[in-house]
């Protein structure tokens, strides 16, 4: 990428569900997954069973939900996180093992 990154991320965690420490692990596998191509990764205290991962791709976009714990059946493993934030932050970037264990399992990459 030759512009820095302006995609944030903003993870929003249950304080009462104690989803502090999931949230942050979130935060940091994306952080050394993706390192300098992100912008932002910010963790938001939330109330009521809420958990959701959002995504921010210029400054003056909408933001996207990428995972909602309702929404999607629970809590998303990494490798599924990565894909997702990859999909928006560059479709054609190659992320290795995670990639290949997905087309083992006859998961399909999108």
């Amino acid at each position: 990428m030759d512009q820095p990154s302006t995609l944030k991320i903003r993870i929003h965690y249950c304080t009462g569900c104690n989803w502090l420490l999931r949230a942050a692990w979130y935060a940091q596998e994306l952080l050394s997954t993706f390192g300098e191509a992100l912008d932002e990764v910010a963790l938001a205290p939330s109330h009521g069973g809420h958990f959701e991962v959002l995504c921010q791709p210029a400054p003056d976009a909408e933001w996207q939900v990428l995972w909602e714990r309702k929404r999607d059946g629970g809590f998303p493993d990494s490798r599924d996180l990565k894909q997702r934030v990859r999909d928006v932050l560059d479709p054609e970037r190659d992320l290795g093992h995670i990639d290949r264990a997905s087309r083992e399992q006859g998961t399909p990459t999108p």
